[in-house]
């Protein structure tokens, strides 16, 4: 068999193992004789399995091959023959002996003899060979180290114990890259071809009137080959060998693993987690904008199978991404570049001290978070040119410090801040200084921080900071002089790992995950990367930085691109990105002075843009073209090298100036996000703004005015930010420390009672609304959801029919966005086929509708009382279905770590856990009553929480699937419930506690004592509760009601603080019936939510650009209704 014929075989295997075909690949392993999988063979001799032991083995070798052939059978058949005798299977015993081991006599006839007097004992332990035989466990793993041995140094095994070392999906990338040449060939090339054959070679058929555009590759089977990396169709035969890497970097991996078949990698089937190496060749959403899309498994023949529907981690099956038209999943849309960068000098900030590292709030996006050279820390609200929170280095418990840390700080007190950093939810932060110290804060909102944790973790500087989830709980990652990565629990300050190999200080972490494989790449000071798995197994990679000195590494927004940035000790610097499937750069950008006065920060933003601070300015390249886009001096005053970092939208640029300072950059949307700030600011009651300072803040602010310059000139305003600060007095006051400098209220000047009045809506022009258009016979909105990209509503209708409005980026919306201000379109493919679920014969409006939306938006999974359905967000196309009924679905929710894990609420009052890639039911939980009305995973707690139409709430580990607590809803006296009263339970922001929602109460719970920490109800008169929400930055509740009010809550205690009355929305000539039945918040503006109507409709609301916000919170003791006329009332408050 010729080469390419032989690595074609290992080809077929590593798909046969993808596509969890196990028993023919063992087979093909067999037959091939070409990879000897020893994993397997292992599992074969624990479980006893010896027929199938020898088969697989004559694949490789006879009996008397050689001598350790020969020893290797005989072992094999004597342990057979010896658990049959330890059994007293007598007779089975004298058939292994005639059989199978009478072929040993003629070489060695007296061993054959003592083989066989055993039978004559009445326990062949008596033989004093035996003596030390134990149990049949203990025994096979002691035969089967001995067979290791022997299949090692046997000759006829050489080469055949390693696998090769394969690209992931290596065969379908193959295929795809045929399928692109053959459409590449296509006289009339059609957009999206429906590739339903791979039997004959692919054309399209007559043009339609479309133009299609290149061809790109596109996943047919799940691989995703590189844009135009196709060489020329004639330079290729069958199966011709890959062309070698065009860099000095030959790969990621210094030592790759030696194990077999890579169903994630090039790593073992089934042998602990992958290497590092699988774990970075496919990014965790495919690329946006695909040109050419072969859904192969759109075809009937795909469809009806559901083993190879895997769903990873970002549901990683073979079909299309959203369109072009969903701007945040790629940045082939048309960017107005540079002109979407922010450009604009918009504010101007004192900190008083040098930055040297700044991080903008996850949600809050307008919060920015500032270390300085002096160990100062701050908080900003950059709209409102408010320091929300000031700290002077200092260390919390010295005693509980090192005896190197005490010596050093004597020496020398001074300390400076390496890195600040946000947690992903903003609930945390963390500080690194530059003398052992890691610190990390809690964030409540506003200006209430609080002390969290205190870890001495290096010994000298802790360089860099990072948060990351490994293992499904929140962990701080550092690293520092002393040349360790160290990983600590986030909520105890336990060490968990601590990883070593790099020869010098390390100056950078940059975690990650792709395909649920969790690693951290490492840079140190002499120019090494290295890549660590959370397993204490050493490091996966060794190569060197461009620049071989301070290098940091980050990937885009969507965790598709790496990216880093190296200054050398001579001043180069460079930016480059990484191809990571090969370990090598793949462009490096042009355009920096030719030595950098400084180590060169950098960013990235919007999955399109790089950004450095350079030469006095900051210089920005598109991720795609490595010639220098444009360069900002903004306005003067920057640093040589000056720091650097952008919001998450990328509508903010912070960057240090020269004079201890920092400018805000915006582009036209963060220019309106700092206005709105701003416009709240400036709203708030006079006679608050004129209150007199607490004479003790006062003193504090003299005090540190000497370090803390500007502070003096922030004015009475402090006290006004987003209308908090007047509750944060009373509740958080007296707890704060001293270095907190902000002015407080003096609460005896000030009559709270005659300030605050409840915000009421009564008519269109005191809010933005708009009704989505409708061009279908719709009767009623079951559910509704904002994409997780923020450009589009997914509604499902009562007769089953999903409905999908999308905006388009314009001159008017130029974010591309969901908005009140701009109509989106109703959309859908030019097939015109609509997503419908499958019904029973029963009426589909009686029937209990769900869905939930994958993490990248391209796939929907939905029941409406039929079968689950799964459906291509692009084509519409129903991809599978399973799960018939009884029992019928009614709540679906994806595991938060692995998609291909989803938790399915039934209506026989079951929670069944379903994983998809193997169509399987892992766990049936049982504890409700009622059918399932709820689910929400909490990915720091590992956790499940479950409601019911029993109103009760249940709580289970995501671990081990086991009930850790119950408890039925504290339902108000006097209130009457229907028979169907559905209770439903999201989780806060800070994955702690949870909003449970039903018609009688909106409550807060807390979910590891599952107590109830606050509660709201109507009045008995008043309308019940349809649906409520939280806001994406859980600050806000939003509840519907069966009389058509809209109720916006503050969520830290439940006190209404907005009301939208039906004739704001609905016009005189619709039915007093019409109300909302479900209501859903957008993903990244906490101020904007949708409702879907009995009627059909669907309402996007917003507030007053002029507003910026759904009124004011009550102060604490105005939180009784009994003082506002015509509310719902408070039912209690705890």
């Amino acid at each position: 068999m010729s080469s390419l014929s032989r690595e074609l075989v290992f080809l077929i295997l590593q798909f046969l193992d993808e596509e969890k075909f196990k028993e023919t690949v063992h087979r093909l392993e067999q037959e091939s004789g070409f990879f000897f999988n020893m994993k397997y063979f292992e599992d074969e001799v624990h479980n006893g399995n010896w027929d199938e032991v020898e088969r697989y083995l004559s694949g490789f070798t006879k009996v008397d091959d050689n001598r350790y052939s020969m020893k290797i059978f005989f072992e094999i058949r004597k342990q057979k023959y010896l658990e049959a005798l330890d059994k007293h299977d007598r007779s089975k015993a004298v058939d292994i002996l005639v059989k199978d081991l009478k072929v040993f006599a003629s070489f060695n006839e007296e061993l054959f003899k003592e083989i066989t007097q055993l039978l004559t004992l009445e326990n062949f332990r008596e033989n004093e060979q035996l003596s030390k035989y134990g149990d049949t466990k203990s025994a096979r793993a002691i035969m089967l180290g001995e067979l290791k041995k022997l299949i090692e140094a046997n000759p006829l095994f050489r080469d055949k114990l390693q696998f090769p070392n394969l690209k992931n999906s290596r065969l379908r990338t193959l295929i795809n890259q045929s399928l692109n040449w053959q459409h590449q060939l296509c006289k009339n090339p059609r957009p999206n071809p429906d590739i339903k054959t791979l039997f004959v070679d692919h054309t399209c058929g007559q043009p339609n009137g479309a133009r299609a555009p290149s061809p790109a590759s596109n996943p047919l089977l799940g691989s995703l080959p590189k844009a135009g990396g196709f060489p020329p169709l004639g330079a290729h035969g069958p199966f011709q060998p890959a062309a070698p890497v065009p860099t000095p970097l030959a790969g990621w991996m210094s030592n790759p693993s030696t194990v077999t078949h890579p169903a994630v990698s090039g790593g073992a089937i089934g042998l602990g987690a992958p290497s590092i190496q699988a774990a970075l060749k496919h990014p965790r959403t495919p690329p946006s904008n695909p040109s050419v899309d072969y859904p192969a498994n759109d075809s009937d023949h795909a469809s009806k199978r559901a083993r190879p529907m895997g769903i990873s981690d970002e549901v990683n099956l073979p079909v299309n991404v959203l369109p072009v038209t969903f701007p945040s999943h790629g940045h082939a849309q048309a960017f107005s570049a540079p002109d979407d960068l922010p450009k604009i000098v918009a504010r101007t900030l004192n900190q008083g001290s040098s930055p040297m590292s700044m991080d903008f709030h996850p949600v809050q996006q307008t919060h920015l978070l500032v270390g300085t050279n002096v160990g100062d820390i701050g908080l900003w609200e950059v709209g409102s040119r408010e320091r929300l929170f000031q700290r002077n280095f200092k260390v919390w418990d010295l005693g509980a410090c090192s005896t190197s840390l005490q010596t050093t700080l004597v020496k020398d007190p001074g300390v400076s801040v390496n890195r600040v950093i946000w947690s992903p939810d903003g609930t945390l932060f963390g500080v690194a200084y530059s003398r052992h110290i890691v610190q990390i804060y809690s964030y409540h909102g506003n200006d209430d921080v609080r002390q969290h944790l205190e870890i001495d973790a290096h010994v000298g500087g802790v360089n860099d900071l990072a948060f990351s989830h490994p293992n499904k709980q929140l962990c701080i990652i550092t690293c520092g002089d002393d040349k360790t990565i160290k990983v600590w629990d986030a909520a105890t300050s336990v060490k968990q790992y601590t990883f070593e190999g790099h020869e010098a200080p390390v100056y950078s972490v940059c975690p990650h995950y792709k395909e649920n494989i969790q690693f951290i790449f490492s840079t140190a000071l002499d120019g090494k990367i290295k890549a660590w798995l959370y397993d204490n197994m050493g490091s996966r990679v060794d190569y060197d930085a461009p620049g071989r000195w301070c290098t940091t590494m980050a990937y885009s927004a969507d965790g598709t691109r790496l990216f880093s940035c190296g200054t050398s000790k001579e001043g180069e610097s460079h930016i480059v990105e990484w191809n990571e499937s090969e370990g090598a750069v793949k462009r490096a950008y042009q355009g920096f002075r030719k030595r950098s006065l400084g180590v060169v920060q950098f960013d990235t933003t919007k999955n399109r843009f790089l950004a450095a601070g350079d030469d006095f300015s900051i210089k920005f390249w598109d991720m795609d073209d490595v010639q220098l886009l444009t360069t900002l001096d903004a306005d003067g005053g920057l640093p040589a090298s000056p720091r650097i970092r952008f919001n998450k939208n990328g509508t903010l640029l912070a960057v240090s100036t020269n004079d201890n300072g920092i400018k805000i950059l915006a582009n036209a949307d963060g220019m309106r996000e700092l206005r709105a700030c701003e416009t709240l600011a400036s709203r708030a009651p006079e006679s608050v703004t004129k209150s007199a300072i607490s004479p003790i803040s006062a003193a504090v602010a003299a005090a540190v005015s000497a370090t803390s310059a500007g502070l003096a000139d922030r004015g009475t305003s402090v006290v006004t930010i987003t209308g908090m600060a007047i509750e944060n007095v009373s509740n958080n006051g007296d707890a704060r420390n001293m270095g907190d400098v902000k002015p407080r209220i003096n609460e005896e000047n000030n009559d709270k009672s005659k300030i605050w009045k409840l915000t009421e809506i009564n008519e269109p022009a005191q809010c933005r609304s708009l009704k989505l258009p409708e061009n279908l016979r719709i009767t009623k909105i079951s559910r509704l959801i904002y994409t997780n990209s923020g450009n589009a509503i997914l509604a499902l209708a009562s007769n089953a029919i999903h409905l999908l409005w999308k905006w388009q980026r314009n001159e008017r919306n130029s974010s591309g966005k969901a908005t009140a201000s701009v109509s989106p379109q109703l959309w859908q493919p030019s097939s015109g086929i609509l997503m419908t679920n499958d019904i029973t014969e029963n009426n589909p409006e009686e029937a209990v509708h769900c869905f939930a939306l994958s993490k990248n938006d391209s796939y929907v999974m939905s029941a409406s009382g039929g079968k689950i359905s799964l459906f291509n967000m692009m084509t519409f196309k129903t991809m599978t279905t399973f799960m018939p009924p009884p029992p019928a679905a009614t709540f679906l929710a994806f595991h938060p770590q692995d998609n291909n894990i989803i938790a399915i609420g039934m209506d026989d009052s079951t929670i069944q856990i379903y994983n998809v890639r193997v169509d399987e039911v892992k766990s049936m939980l049982k504890g409700h009553s009622k059918r399932i009305t709820g689910l929400a995973f909490s990915h720091v707690l590992n956790v499940l929480v479950s409601s019911g139409a029993d109103a009760q709430l249940c709580v289970w580990s995501s671990d081990g699937w086991e009930k850790q607590k119950n408890r039925y809803l504290q339902v108000p006296t006097g209130r009457p419930q229907s028979a169907h009263s559905d209770t439903r339970v999201q989780f806060h922001q800070d994955q702690i506690h949870f909003l449970v929602v039903h018609e009688t109460q909106l409550a807060i719970y807390e979910t590891t004592k599952l107590d109830c920490v606050k509660q709201w109800a109507p009045r008995e008169s008043s309308a019940p509760i349809s649906h409520a929400t939280f806001s994406c930055d859980s600050q806000l509740v939003y509840a519907s009601f069966l009389d058509a009010t809209v109720c916006i809550f503050s969520a830290a205690n439940l006190r209404l603080r907005c009301r939208i009355n039906p004739a704001a929305y609905l016009p005189a000539s619709v039915s007093p019936n019409v109300h909302p039945v479900v209501i859903a918040a957008h993903p990244q503006e906490a101020n904007q939510f949708a409702l879907g109507l009995s009627d059909g409709g669907v309402h996007v609301f917003e507030p007053l650009e002029s507003e910026g916000k759904w009124g004011v919170p009550p102060p604490v003791e105005n939180g009784s209704a009994s003082t506002v006329s015509a509310t719902p009332a408070v039912g209690s408050s705890s």
